[in-house]
């Protein structure tokens, strides 16, 4: 299946290659760049052209394009592996979010420093003893007359370092069922009570964090949407999270850097080749679904599974082709050692099936031992 482009969307793909190639010659190549490519610089860039915030709607500053464009913008962007990592999260979570819960003065005040790339944000949600169960979170968030009071611990919060604001998945209220008595409120990063301290992956990047909240004091005025019902307004970013461009391109770089060694004469290379291309067809078909809102709720899992087993599939490929090279603490070297964490970020591939089983095929559910 291919794809017809219209004409405008063909000069803009070819804007956007331009604009990531020199990114990437100032900036240099960032592997899986939406993560580990940081840079503020080219935030600011990315928003004088209008790609922050291009598919918001006018009345809140944004672009109002229509949503395919973004995913030719992103797909460029990230291929070439430059580095848009300061605005990914906001650009693709935190405005449209706000756009769709905020309060009205909430969107004046967070929604213009987004559209600028003037701020960062960081997204307070995995925690040590959850994993993917992100309802048995129990970061806490007391109301204290016009004040939350929050106390817990985050893991796994990238650019907590960084960021100006933390999106905060927290708990409001525990007398209900888990799902119910989550809240979603934005934390300073500066608040008096924070602490954090960088995780070095296996790669040497830093972008995971921990941190402690500890009597941190946040107003009232900063929860998005109603108090205890956030639940599904945070399964509705992770529809966004998990369905992206970003989950299929991220080492495209890599690959093109492989296809430049190898002998494509060899069948078993070309047989090779063919078949990550067809992965490159097959994924971009099912984020273009995506886009266009074509496909079932939930099945955004189904798109994150196949597109980060693919990126697994690709970076097995670019070391085998380039051999003792890949064994190089070098750019590659780094890049290929970040192929474990495509199909655990974001919610592992185990995590993706249950969902794709239960939520969207409606299958049973396992009966837990004690009820067989």
């Amino acid at each position: 299946m291919n794809f017809s482009w219209t004409s405008e969307q063909v000069k803009l793909r070819m804007h956007a290659r331009t604009v990531a190639a020199n990114a990437v010659e100032q900036y240099g190549r960032h592997n899986d760049s939406w993560i580990n490519g940081f840079s503020k610089g080219f935030a600011k860039e990315m928003a004088a052209h209008g790609w922050i915030g291009m598919t918001w709607p006018t009345e809140y500053g944004g672009g109002g394009r229509p949503d395919i464009d973004r995913l030719i913008v992103g797909e460029e962007l990230i291929a070439a592996g430059a580095p848009v990592a300061a605005m990914w999260f906001a650009d693709r979570q935190m405005g449209p979010t706000l756009i769709n819960y905020g309060t009205a003065d909430q969107q004046a005040e967070f929604l213009p420093g987004i559209l600028s790339g003037d701020t960062t944000w960081c997204i307070g949600m995995s925690e040590p003893d959850s994993g993917s169960d992100l309802a048995s979170l129990a970061t806490s968030a007391v109301r204290v007359g016009d004040d939350f009071i929050i106390n817990g611990q985050k893991i796994w919060t990238s650019f907590g370092e960084s960021a100006d604001y933390c999106y905060l998945i927290c708990r409001t209220d525990v007398s209900g069922p888990p799902h119910r008595g989550i809240s979603e409120v934005i934390v300073p990063m500066d608040t008096p009570g924070i602490e954090v301290r960088p995780i070095t992956d296996m790669t040497t990047n830093r972008h995971f964090c921990e941190v402690w909240f500890s009597d941190v004091r946040v107003s009232a005025a900063n929860l998005v949407g109603v108090e205890g019902s956030a639940f599904k307004q945070t399964m509705a970013q992770l529809e966004h999270e998990r369905g992206g461009i970003d989950r299929l391109v991220s080492n495209r770089a890599l690959y093109e850097l492989a296809r430049e060694h190898v002998d494509r004469t060899d069948p078993v290379i070309r047989q090779e080749m063919a078949k990550i291309e067809t992965g490159y067809t097959l994924g971009r078909i099912l984020v273009t679904r995506e886009v266009l809102r074509q496909a079932p709720r939930g099945f955004s899992a189904a798109t994150k599974c196949f597109c980060t087993e693919h990126e697994q599939a690709v970076a097995s490929f670019v070391a085998r082709a380039l051999g003792a090279e890949a064994m190089l603490w070098n750019g590659v070297g780094r890049g290929l050692a970040y192929d474990p964490a495509y199909t655990i970020m974001g919610g592992t591939s185990d995590i993706m099936r249950n969902i794709l089983g239960e939520r969207v095929l409606g299958l049973p559910r396992e009966p837990k031992e004690q009820e067989i």
